[in-house]
């Protein structure tokens, strides 16, 4: 919408993307904050919470009855953004949207699953879950192979391409994609603890695909020019708009859970922008407390399994700590210097090519 008043009134402002991601952060903010108490008033007469299981900490019995599918705001306040302010032919950004509302109509489902089914309140089942992400995963690789996207393999440091990985790069993708939405689930665990290290993580991303589109700073720092990737920017922008927002309601004690709903779309357009950006070993640096929060479950899973020992008091991690004595607010806030301090890294490697 806007892009189209620079084409038709010669309002030259619109063309800038800093310019568009700036309002798509203010109106996805602003509609998230407004409409989330509205949604709060009518998941809680709906009783659509989400179960708190027995196994979790103690601790988490007083969030019972807390509203689940906050993420439906969150992810609907930036689509609307989104389609107003970006160019909405760019091969891009309709991946972004399709990867968008896929994996948050796969969580809605599970959600639901929790919500309605008492007598089966772990919602879909493992295998379900994964297939059904596997093949949204598909969908948004055959948008970027058949769009034209490179499928060159890049590694930090290093400015040349490692490998070309062509038709591999679709099953490659898809595991990031895959991943990268079930550690930000995984995390999902405290008020606000996956949503600041998301809000961190975009805006790096959103810096790493604005500098892809831009030839001039892309070659300065060396790094592969992906033409048209800068759009990318102005969803990134108002994904964080609509999180912050989300934040609010959201913060130590929660007013609201972003459910699976939130979780798995964060997740998978946190994989989708790394993808674009050629970025996708970067990524471990940049969503380092997701990876740090899926590693500790791996290893309790596979030590239980081998061993019949425990690695952690509980897993993930955040649960070990939380049982170590430490507070909820204590943990949340050290997980978010964590989340700054590799963000902050993976913007230095950039300057050592």
């Amino acid at each position: 919408m806007f892009y189209s008043l620079y084409n038709l009134f010669d309002i030259n402002i619109f063309q800038y993307i800093t310019v568009r991601a700036g309002i798509a952060f203010a109106i996805s903010f602003f509609m998230a904050l407004l409409l989330m108490p509205y949604f709060i008033k009518w998941a809680k007469r709906q009783k659509s919470s989400q179960p708190i299981y027995e196994l979790a900490p103690k601790t988490h019995q007083q969030k019972v009855g807390t509203p689940t599918m906050g993420g439906l705001v969150f992810v609907f306040s930036t689509v609307v953004a989104s389609l107003l302010t970006a160019k909405l032919n760019n091969v891009y950004v309709v991946g972004a949207l399709v990867v968008i509302i896929l994996f948050a109509l796969i969580g809605l489902k599970d959600d639901l699953s929790k919500i309605l089914n008492n007598k089966n309140s772990a919602g879909l089942s493992p295998k379900a879950k994964i297939w059904l992400q596997i093949f949204a995963a598909l969908i948004v690789g055959m948008i970027l192979y058949f769009g034209g996207h490179d499928t060159m393999l890049y590694v930090p440091f290093y400015k040349n391409p490692l490998l070309d990985m062509h038709y591999f790069a679709l099953l490659f993708w898809i595991v990031v994609v895959v991943a990268s939405t079930n550690a930000v689930n995984l995390t999902d665990g405290l008020d606000g603890l996956a949503v600041v290290p998301s809000i961190i993580a975009f805006f790096t991303l959103g810096a790493l695909v604005y500098i892809a589109g831009n030839i001039i700073i892309s070659q300065y720092l060396l790094l592969p020019n992906i033409k048209l990737s800068g759009e990318l920017t102005i969803i990134a922008a108002a994904f964080i708009g609509s999180m912050i927002a989300f934040l609010w309601y959201n913060s130590h004690p929660a007013e609201v859970f972003m459910g699976d709903t939130g979780s798995l779309s964060i997740g998978a357009f946190m994989a989708y922008m790394a993808i674009v950006a050629k970025s996708e070993i970067l990524l471990i640096l940049i969503g380092f407390v997701f990876v740090m929060e899926t590693i500790s479950v791996i290893l309790q899973v596979g030590s239980f399994k081998l061993r019949q020992k425990r690695v952690f008091l509980m897993a993930p991690i955040h649960h070990h700590f939380e049982q170590l004595g430490w507070k909820e607010n204590k943990i949340i806030v050290r997980f978010w210097i964590i989340a700054f301090m590799t963000n902050l890294l993976a913007l230095l490697t950039l300057k050592v090519r």
